[in-house]
């Protein structure tokens, strides 16, 4: 299906057919090429796919028949130029990064970021001559203040991860373009089908492709999308000669799973939404954070960016650390897990998890307290979601 073609269709159709290659033998699913590299006709044929004048595929760490069907499908469905995948969302965020900084460069990013994402910025990228400087991402003027001749990158998560804290995307791209830098944007919380952060000026956008796009807890992957001249010559060149690629088998999962995405997270935020509106009006729940709420800190910035809810829930437990543990070890549907985007239901204690390794003080600068939970809504029914966390809380 060609580009143009693939463009005037809606979404989720574009999720079921774009980017998929045939090979002879006509099949209706698309194939997986399980192969290490492939052979040339030619000497000449194998010069010129190196030199880039031939298309076709050289090596499975360059590019692979069944991933290239992956990075165009999401390349159409985001509305993006071009798309990489790499073997996990981590290898995603700190390619992204790593791909367009060098030794002397400045990046601002927000300060309520995923536990690894902030290990990238703040202590992996300052190893290699990168600085950085952690803003109050919803503060426009922080940004702008933390801005240096050397900026070169602007990082964010919207919603955050744990906190379900939401950036004015566009209002940072504004800047970001001001001052001459990049803006990257990691999506994952609002999915690709609730946000769209290219559209509101964002240069980059990752995701972890094992949350909702694989959604059903069986492979790694990760995502980066932007425009032709940011990924071919950056961030292409960068997976190619450090390796972190996808495997075909698990880009073959992910492309089936993107069939089913629109069912699966729309039917999750429906569920989170039910969900949330229970424990809004629980007395031992003082917080309920979920960005389909009118009560969210920033309500307006969402109702201008994102076209639907989360399927995360974030809620603070009254007593802390041991409260939390009891209502977690309580629970008998929902399961404990750091993972999130799932089909089932999983619930997970941060500040003894993703972002143990904080201080109390660090991770009160980013929201995360001892009595606050993560809840990842899956597709169980709404009713025996309510229903666990009913009788849960009654142990607290």
């Amino acid at each position: 299906m060609s580009d143009s073609k693939a463009g005037a269709l809606h979404p989720e159709t574009r999720l079921v057919h774009a980017g998929t290659l045939r090979s002879q033998f006509g099949e209706t699913s698309e194939a997986l090429f399980l192969t290490q590299g492939h052979v040339y006709d030619s000497a000449e044929q194998c010069e010129a796919r190196f030199l880039n004048k031939d298309p076709g595929f050289q090596y499975a760490r360059f590019s692979n028949p069944t991933v290239s069907m992956l990075e165009a499908r999401m390349a159409a469905f985001e509305g993006a130029q071009a798309c990489r995948a790499t073997a996990t969302g981590m290898a995603a965020v700190t390619a992204a990064l790593m791909s367009l900084v060098r030794a002397g460069d400045h990046v601002v990013a927000a300060q309520a970021l995923f536990g690894s994402c902030r290990y990238v910025v703040e202590e992996h990228l300052p190893r290699y001559g990168v600085e950085s400087t952690l803003v109050k991402g919803p503060d426009i003027e922080a940004w702008r203040k933390a801005v240096r001749p050397n900026t070169k990158v602007f990082f964010l998560e919207s919603p955050a991860n744990p906190t379900l804290e939401v950036i004015d995307i566009a209002a940072v791209a504004k800047l970001a373009k001001e001052v001459g830098a990049k803006l990257v944007v990691d999506n994952v919380f609002a999915t690709p089908l609730f946000q769209r952060p290219l559209e509101l000026g964002a240069d980059v956008v990752v995701y972890s492709a094992t949350k909702h796009i694989d959604g059903q807890g069986r492979c790694l992957g990760g995502l980066i999308l932007g425009s032709e001249d940011i990924i071919t010559p950056e961030v292409q060149t960068f997976l190619r000669q450090t390796g972190p690629a996808m495997s075909p088998f698990n880009a073959w999962v992910m492309l089936k799973a993107l069939e089913t995405l629109p069912l699966r997270v729309r039917q999750q935020a429906a569920n989170a939404r039910l969900v949330a509106d229970w424990l809004l009006g629980q007395d031992k729940l003082p917080k309920v954070t979920f960005p389909g709420h009118p009560g969210h800190p920033q309500a307006e910035i969402i109702a201008k960016q994102m076209s639907g809810p989360s399927t995360l829930v974030a809620f603070e437990v009254a007593g802390g650390k041991e409260a939390a543990f009891r209502l977690l070890n309580a629970l008998k549907l929902i399961r404990i897990s750091n993972n999130l985007g799932d089909a089932k239901s999983l619930i997970v204690h941060p500040a003894t998890t993703t972002h143990q390794r904080f201080s109390p003080e660090v991770r009160a600068t980013m929201g995360v307290t001892d009595g606050l939970i993560r809840l990842s809504i899956g597709l169980e029914h709404p009713d025996d979601l309510i229903a666990d966390l009913k009788q849960a809380l009654a142990a607290v």
